[in-house]
């Protein structure tokens, strides 16, 4: 063990302090210079650092890790290539490795230490290994999920995609007879070792437990659709130790429940808030007079929570990647997680246990560190503003032990959250729908092709409001989904009816009325308010109605030709008002 100084990662979870042993950094090599190992002495990742194995990693990810059950080997699989790693811990290093065919899937400890291992492989082959290697391998007729081990009589226990649990006896080195669920297929299979009772869970959301002795069912539990998702799968079963007529259930939908083998409904309900499956349920013994602990753990995090209560001790949330397994060293606060990373980080928490044998100097590191002020994070709680609090009304529950104080806000266990929500706003969901609609059509409207069109500088005002009425009419027109013949009809019509449109900016006879001043419309005059008294009048200022603006010198330095050509116009613009008006109807 390496350790260079510094303080450990610490964090404080509901009070309950959490140390990071090793994280993601590699070890350092021997052969590196001295320079370079003194540039290292800068970096605070590496002050913190603690190699708590030597070589405690895969190239690729860990795919499953455990303990032996003497304690003094660890066991872990990983890629690429397929392989498993073999660690002394009492040497705090690797003591051999092997390399596989296929991935492994699972991996049972048939024996106290190392010396016999079966192996549960990608390509539906069971390898049986021993000291000196492999010893011989077979295959099940289906695709294997998991693998449990009966040492009362010697039996491999194969879960598959198929409604048979298969069956392979060590001691007369055949199959046996196969245990009939009535589940389309298995995900996971578990063994007690109080009463030697095997569970079996399915697809279907049913565990169906089977005696070894009888080889037959004897008894089945709806146990993912008792827990309120009908469409769930059983990805996880656990027997308790030291209460032996409880078990634990894993659903994708990841949700823990805890059931006692004498009744057909939980006792208690957990869920990890992020839907993923649950991967690993294990029942840790504690030291406290407390009893034991639930340690359920998903892809995303690892919750320790009390099995009577349901109350979150603390919870562990690797940043490195998912994790795919977790190893919990018996009656002690070390844990391992494999992850989809090359690191397998290591945690210790001194409320579940003292350290190992084999790293008690664990204890007077974490006894020698300075804590800094760790924040504090609370767990199944959700934080919430005075704003949040009135429009769920629930400001009468400042002060009270519902609402704890932090920062600017407040924490609220989020199923009161979750019920306080519903009951403020019950047409959430409906609301939401017509959001979805709205954002739809706007998406929609951006993606088709807008023409951009140019004002003229005489009458704009006129000019857009005819445009805005022709894009309103033929959007209204899309809206309904008027047939083409239907739109030739209200054609028309609109040309019987009287007003301008948009096709007059396109009409040569009106080219002038949008190019010459002559023809702009006065909209402040009496006569234009007298016939459009709705229009906003926003009268110009003293200063724009007493004052012109001033024209740059570039704009004044006209030539002579171009003012007597101006002029020419003038007096040729004089003419035709005179003319149009001689032009009295009679």
């Amino acid at each position: 063990m390496a350790y260079e100084g510094g303080n450990l990662k610490s964090t404080s979870i509901n009070g309950v302090k959490m140390y990071t042993v090793s994280g993601n950094h590699r070890s350092i090599a021997t052969w590196l210079p001295q320079k370079k190992q003194r540039a290292l002495r800068k970096n605070p990742d590496y002050q913190r650092r603690v190699d708590l194995i030597q070589d405690l990693r895969f190239e690729t990810a860990t795919t499953r890790i455990k303990v032996t059950p003497d304690g003094e080997y660890l066991i872990a699989s990983g890629i690429y290539p397929p392989q498993i790693k073999v660690y002394e811990l009492r040497e705090l290093s690797l003591k051999f490795e092997r390399h596989f065919i296929s991935e492994i899937i699972n991996f049972q400890v048939l024996d106290d230490d190392y010396s016999k291992i079966a192996f549960l492989c990608a390509d539906r082959s069971v390898c049986l290994h021993a000291k000196y290697g492999s010893h011989y391998s077979l295959r099940i007729p289906r695709m294997g999920r998991d693998i449990a081990y009966d040492s009362w009589s010697c039996d491999i226990i194969c879960a598959a995609s198929s409604p048979d649990i298969y069956r392979i006896n060590l001691e007369q080195g055949r199959f046996l007879s196969s245990l009939n669920t009535q589940s389309p297929a298995l995900n996971v299979v578990s063994r007690s070792n109080v009463h030697g009772l095997v569970a079996a869970g399915g697809e279907d959301g049913a565990v169906e437990c089977f005696d070894m002795r009888t080889r037959s069912s004897v008894g089945r539990i709806n146990a993912v659709p008792s827990a309120g998702s009908f469409d769930g799968e059983v990805t996880a079963i656990e027997f308790g130790g030291k209460q032996d007529f409880f078990m634990a259930v894993g659903s994708s939908g990841g949700k823990v429940m805890i059931y006692d083998l004498r009744k057909s409904n939980p006792v208690r309900v957990k869920d990890h808030m992020y839907g993923s499956p649950i991967l690993n349920i294990k029942w840790h013994k504690i030291l406290n007079p407390e009893g034991e602990k639930l340690i359920t753990t998903d892809k995303h995090t690892v919750r320790i929570w009390d099995p009577k209560t349901g109350e979150g001790m603390t919870s562990i949330e690797p940043t490195a990647g998912k994790i795919n397994d977790l190893c919990v060293f018996r009656e002690s606060g070390l844990m391992l997680l494999a992850l989809d990373s090359s690191q397998i980080p290591s945690y210790f928490i001194p409320d579940l246990g003292q350290a190992p044998k084999w790293c008690s100097y664990m204890e007077n590191i974490t006894h020698e560190l300075e804590e800094n002020g760790q924040p504090t994070i609370y767990d199944d709680f959700k934080f919430l503003t005075k704003e949040d609090l009135a429009k769920l009304n629930l400001t009468h529950l400042i002060g009270t032990d519902f609402l704890r104080a932090y920062m600017h806000g407040f924490f609220m266990n989020y199923r009161l959250y979750k019920e306080a929500k519903d009951l403020a706003d019950p047409f959430a969901y409906e609301s939401y729908i017509e959001r979805r609609k709205q954002e739809k059509l706007e998406a929609q409207r951006a993606s088709r092709i807008t023409i951009k069109r140019r004002l003229p500088k005489v009458n704009r005002n006129l000019a857009a409001r005819l445009l805005e009425e022709e894009e309103a009419q033929t959007e209204k027109k899309d809206a309904d989904g008027v047939d083409t013949q239907k739109t030739s009809d209200v054609k028309k019509t609109s040309k019987k009816k009287k007003g301008l449109t948009s096709d007059v900016l396109k009409d040569d006879r009106f080219t002038e009325m949008f190019e010459n001043k002559d023809f702009e419309i006065d909209e402040f005059s009496q006569e234009y308010l007298a016939l459009h008294p709705n229009i906003s009048t926003n009268k110009p200022s003293l200063l724009e109605e007493h004052f012109e603006t001033v024209i740059e010198e570039e704009d004044q330095s006209i030539s002579g030709s171009d003012v007597s050509e101006s002029s020419e116009a003038e007096d040729a613009n004089d003419n035709n008002k005179s003319r149009r008006k001689l032009r009295v109807p009679r």
